[in-house]
């Protein structure tokens, strides 16, 4: 397994990590915990969930697996989105983020996160407040480092200068979409990102599975895939993301690996990316994911990849969580 650092701070994280978002919902609690295992015992060290996860079940399964085990993993979790109907009940608040960090130390059963991220920006609580109460969790000793999630490069860039100036804790790392169907972080992010010594976390690196090459049609959802699963998933299908998905299944097969593996060894190579978290419902995909560490990217084919994916720089964004 390589390692790096995140962002500019001395942690060191596993090249590929371990996201958990399926946890409780689309893996039960056995199969997810053979998955943690199984991942941990490979040299996976940097594993991330976040408190809406599963209605919270990611992290209480996460708690139980990691009894007797937690020292050996980065253990990353988020806060910010909507937990509740409650006016207090979401957002980034000194009130919210405290009540939430207490509930996820319970659920996973440790005293510290190394990783708390904030999931989103929230418009209507200042900054100060949020980094003010990051930085005394961080002096608690119940949080080691803090990340940004799902920030615009305008946010994350006045977050940092506001820590500056205050002498606050400041964000080591930012998790956001970005794969070959997703470049747009390359406009303003990764160029902060750089400049600022800010660990980028890549989110959907596969596109939820586009990029496998399993999707041939937009109506042809193959068996157990998330399109089947999870009714809310369509809305990322387009064409020409299944067309791109193709492209890359293509590239694979001369380089000898799976178009997942190439798509996630492309993605590692890029500047400022720490780790790349990729899901899992079943044991053989942690293997499959391992394979992307030992895919030998020649120039070629990374100028390949780049020019298929150049459409993907602009637009929308893949993924974006705001709040309502």
């Amino acid at each position: 397994m390589q390692f790096r650092r995140l962002g500019n701070s001395g942690l060191k994280v596993s090249v590929l990590g371990l996201g958990t978002n399926a946890f409780g919902k689309r893996a039960d609690q056995q199969t997810s915990t053979q998955i943690i295992y199984h991942a941990m015992d490979n040299g996976i060290n940097f594993i991330d969930t976040a408190n809406i996860y599963a209605q919270s079940e990611s992290e209480r399964i996460i708690g139980l697996a990691l009894e007797g085990r937690r020292h050996e993993v980065v253990l990353a979790t988020k806060a910010g989105l909507v937990r509740g109907p409650g006016p207090n009940e979401r957002g980034s608040s000194r009130y919210h983020l405290q009540r939430e960090l207490e509930d996820s130390l319970r659920r996973l059963k440790t005293d510290y996160v190394d990783l708390y991220q904030i999931h989103t920006f929230d418009p209507d609580t200042p900054l100060e407040e949020t980094l003010r109460a990051l930085d005394d969790m961080v002096r608690s000793g119940k949080v080691r480092y803090i990340g940004a999630s799902n920030y615009a490069a305008w946010e994350l860039m006045k977050a940092l200068g506001i820590s500056e100036r205050l002498g606050l804790n400041r964000f080591v790392s930012t998790q956001i979409s970005y794969s070959l169907a997703d470049r747009t972080p390359e406009q303003e992010l990764v160029p902060l990102c750089l400049d600022q010594g800010v660990g980028i976390i890549p989110y959907f690196p596969l596109a939820g599975g586009i990029l496998t090459g399993k999707y041939n049609a937009l109506d042809a959802a193959p068996e157990g895939s998330r399109a089947q699963t999870d009714p809310n998933f369509s809305r990322f299908l387009s064409e020409d993301r299944i067309a791109l998905g193709t492209k890359v299944s293509q590239l694979a097969a001369e380089a000898g690996c799976s178009p997942s593996a190439l798509s996630i060894a492309w993605l590692m190579q890029q500047p400022a990316v720490s780790t790349v978290i990729v899901g899992a419902t079943r044991i053989e995909q942690v293997t499959e994911n391992l394979r992307s560490l030992s895919v030998d990217l020649t120039a070629e084919h990374q100028q390949e990849l780049s020019s298929i994916s150049e459409p993907f720089r602009y637009g929308a964004p893949f993924a974006l969580y705001r709040l309502p």
